[in-house]
């Protein structure tokens, strides 16, 4: 017998359909709640409203899981490279060695961004944030390949598109980075994997030869892994509503990045730094910027720890703590900064304080760490985060498609002025 949710409305009662997710997850269907009641709900934020049914990721936000296909993260951040997870999200299981290579090579065929695409560079204003070109220049892909517009695409045209975007966006995010030094524009080199290409694009010079260290390959797949989704976010839920009008991935996508530029979501990991460069000009008292963060009268408010979902420690959080402190070593830095966040670090795992409001340092606090080690500027954190992030966009937008879903369309609650006419 299935279980119902009974709901009464001036005197009289509706029911509901209770619905069991794989994970036991437990959500009451409220479809027809509108047609059959008048009523509908109101929910800020959508922090207890379910969009979508999905089969891509469970976050279990009060015990600290994360499962990319029911694989926990620790597992593939440990065992699996960045393509493999990619093709995990979006194909829905591991690929075998045949098909991981078959993979890596249509992607690597089209690595390379049309020519003219370089003279949007030159539109841009000197000191335009990188994702806010990042967004246009992704956008701009649906003009180079319109074919992305045509309605009821066989599966390899979609799938074709989803190459095409995988495979452009580390030479798109690289081009950035290097017009952002006024240096020339290094090309892909398919001999590379994903990961070592993109790099091999960010840091290599036409001038001198240049090695990528295995270890920052390693770190900088973990950090892609850990981003690659976190299941109904801002910015995937914003991916999957602009693709519910039947729009392309390109345009799709980048409403995305859109999302993911708020400081509230993908850009806290800037904020970190900008919170750590902020305490260095102060003098780097991190024992009197701790006092400030525990004064509930004080304004300021630590970046990087705690979650919004995670009521725990942050499972992406502990891998990636690891591939910092590995990081660190490795280089043997020596930046004022990063050793502010070590106290601030250190302050967090064993201060009653912290502990108790379960404030943890979160994925945020340690990537941001590692992209300012690797030496990337902090405006530069986000566009790294969308990279991570593109794969899980993609599998929730293909998802989108092939379960049909209806054009998102929320409702509200009118609070405005009723029943004003005009003077004339």
């Amino acid at each position: 017998m299935s279980a119902n949710a009974e709901i009464k409305i001036d005197g009289k009662s509706y029911e509901f359909p209770i619905i069991t997710g794989t994970e036991n997850e437990k959500a009451i269907d409220i479809s027809k709640l509108r047609d059959l009641t008048g009523h509908i709900t109101l929910d800020l934020g959508y922090k207890n409203t379910g969009s979508t049914k999905s089969a891509i990721t469970f976050l279990d936000g009060e015990e600290g899981i994360l499962k990319y296909r029911g694989y926990p993260i620790e597992e593939l951040a440990e065992k699996a490279s960045f393509l493999e997870v990619a093709y995990l999200l979006i194909y829905g299981a591991l690929p075998s060695d045949q098909e991981l290579e078959n993979f890596q090579n249509t992607i690597s065929k089209h690595t390379l961004i049309h020519e003219d695409m370089k003279k949007f560079f030159d539109g841009f204003p000197s000191k335009s944030h990188p994702m806010a070109q990042l967004g246009s220049l992704v956008f701009s892909l649906a003009t180079f390949y319109p074919e992305s517009f045509k309605q009821n695409q066989t599966y390899e045209e979609l799938n074709l598109t989803i190459i095409k975007l995988l495979a452009k966006l580390p030479t798109i995010v690289a081009f950035i980075y290097k017009k952002s030094l006024g240096h020339p524009l290094i090309y892909p080199k398919n001999k590379y994997d994903y990961v070592t290409n993109y790099l091999w694009m960010t840091f290599g010079q036409r001038t001198e030869d240049y090695e990528v260290n295995p270890k920052i390959v390693s770190a900088m797949n973990k950090l892609l892994i850990l981003h690659a989704d976190h299941e109904q976010n801002c910015s995937t839920s914003t991916v999957r509503i602009v693709g519910s009008s039947d729009c392309n991935l390109y345009a799709s996508v980048s409403a995305g990045i859109a999302a993911l530029w708020g400081p509230l979501h993908g850009g806290a990991n800037q904020a970190v730094i900008e919170m750590l460069e902020r305490i260095k000009e102060d003098g780097g008292d991190t024992d009197k910027w701790i006092a400030k963060a525990k004064d509930k009268n004080d304004p300021f408010r630590m970046m990087g720890f705690g979650h919004r979902v995670y009521k725990n420690f942050d499972p992406r959080a502990k891998i990636i703590k690891k591939a910092c402190d590995d990081i660190l070593e490795s280089l043997g830095i020596n930046d004022p900064v990063l050793a502010i966040a070590k106290r601030l670090e250190e302050a967090a795992l064993t201060d009653p304080y912290f502990i108790e409001r379960k404030l943890y340092p979160n994925v945020d606090f340690y990537s941001g760490i590692i992209y300012r080690a690797l030496g990337f500027p902090s405006e530069f954190f986000t566009v790294l985060f969308a990279l991570g992030r593109l794969p899980g966009w993609i599998a929730q937008w293909k998802e989108m498609k092939e379960n049909k879903e209806p054009i998102g369309r929320p409702r509200q609650v009118y609070t405005g002025e009723v029943n004003k006419t005009m003077s004339k």
